[in-house]
């Protein structure tokens, strides 16, 4: 049996704001930075074909995820952040993936066992630095808007399958409900190698490919000297030419 069951509980930050009309009543109102709301959104998720999941965002940005493995809270901030702990996250989490599990089994059976939605995903594939033949560079496969998760990704080589210097990361929850994963692959670029990203979900008939292959050349920076060295010379044969044909002009005066 395939099932999943996600909740978001939304929270925004407030403040305490006097209304001018009743002086002795406190009310609250949304707290604003540049009249912009920020959004604190916590991302529960338990199911029969994928592992439990349990991620803070903040703005739509990852700030700690539950790993359930290794039993603890794992911060996901940036190193420039202020350090945040969060020592009391895995218990409240285990107590919720209890509560998740038991609400997926009451509404499965409250609704006779209802097929299960399905969002196709959609992949892009793109390298992560500029190409330069013979550089060391990475490729990412971007996989966005599907359910449920997880999806499965495999990457190829001139047709034969690459498993060194690939990752998968965990897949994220998107506002809409929906999840996005990314895959990496570590590579050379070559002229001539062709490389294809293949996307595997429950919700699409056949496997999603999107290929990549160098569009540059390796002449591409000497190309682009040479060019603008002639545009060069011929705009000063151009400003020469027209400085001989002034002065000639001037001694026919």
């Amino acid at each position: 049996m395939e099932e999943f069951f996600q909740s978001h509980c939304t929270r925004q930050a407030t403040c305490i704001a006097t209304d001018p009309s009743h002086p002795s009543h406190g009310l609250f109102t949304p707290c604003r930075l540049a009249e912009v709301p920020h959004l604190d959104i916590t991302s529960l998720g338990c199911s029969d074909a994928a592992d439990e999941e349990d991620v803070k965002d903040l703005d739509g940005d990852e700030m700690r995820y539950i790993d359930f493995n290794k039993k603890e809270a794992v911060s996901t901030l940036p190193e420039f952040a202020d350090p945040m702990r969060w020592p009391e996250d895995y218990a409240a989490a285990v107590t919720n993936m209890v509560v998740c599990k038991n609400d997926l089994e009451v509404f499965t059976k409250a609704g006779k066992n209802p097929p299960l939605e399905k969002d196709p995903p959609q992949s892009t594939i793109y390298t992560k630095h500029d190409v330069e033949f013979g550089k060391e560079n990475a490729l990412i496969c971007f996989v966005n808007n599907f359910y449920p998760p997880p999806v499965k990704v495999k990457w190829t080589k001139n047709d034969r399958e690459v498993k060194e210097g690939v990752t998968l990361s965990r897949y994220h929850p998107n506002s809409d409900f929906t999840f996005r994963q990314l895959s990496t692959l570590s590579f050379t670029p070559d002229e001539g190698d062709i490389y294809a990203c293949t996307v595997e979900h429950t919700a699409l008939p056949e496997p999603q490919t999107k290929i990549w292959e160098p569009e540059v050349s390796p002449q591409a920076g000497v190309g682009a000297t040479a060019f603008c060295g002639v545009g060069l010379t011929v705009g000063l044969l151009g400003v020469a030419t027209g400085t001989f044909f002034l002065i000639k002009g001037n001694n026919c005066n």
